[in-house]
């Protein structure tokens, strides 16, 4: 029998925790289908290290009550969905335990690899559906950036990475160049 929809075993979190502590294998649970995750190339880590950086400087100097983190950090949106986003920002500490954030960041920012279908659609619908407050797709092959402010809109802007990218849930305080995370 071909596998469908119907038909594809899916697992809740309390399942993909007990699978993954036997495994070294960094995977994300997505939909309740546990989904392998390739290694990040070089410029992708650099995009991921400097916008995480940027974010901790952010918060360090404005003295704020949100959080950075970057990946591997874990993020239970529900019982079928636990992302490792490569970026996020979480105002919300009560949320956390001592493995990872439970519910939406209020921001997501995912770097192109591999995965691109899934950043593109997947988790798109995953964090809109959510809660998630502003969600950026990161194309480095494309140099190009979707930001999704989803309190306003559900259509992205279109940057590029030469172009300060304002960052909404902090109302514009802080813009980010691309190119300059990685030049």
């Amino acid at each position: 029998m071909p596998n469908t929809a119907e038909n594809i075993y899916r697992y809740h979190a309390d399942e993909y925790y007990q699978l993954a502590a036997d495994s070294d294998k960094m995977t994300e649970l997505l939909d309740g289908e546990i989904v392998a995750m390739a290694s990040p190339s070089i410029r992708h880590q650099e995009i991921a290290g400097g916008l995480y950086s940027e974010f901790r400087q952010f918060v360090k100097q404005n003295k704020g009550k949100c959080r950075p983190f970057i990946a591997p950090t874990d993020v239970k949106l529900n019982d079928l969905n636990i992302v490792i986003p490569d970026v996020f920002i979480a105002c919300n500490p009560e949320n956390f335990d001592h493995q990872k954030y439970n519910g939406a960041p209020d921001f997501v920012a995912e770097v192109t690899s591999t995965n691109r279908s899934d950043d593109f659609d997947r988790k798109l619908w995953l964090y809109r559906s959510n809660g998630v407050r502003e969600y950026w797709i990161i194309d480095p092959k494309n140099e190009k950036v979707l930001v999704y402010f989803f309190e306003e809109n559900h259509f992205p802007t279109v940057y590029d990475f030469h172009t300060p990218i304002p960052v909404r849930i902090w109302e514009g305080k802080i813009s980010i160049t691309i190119a300059e995370l990685y030049e």
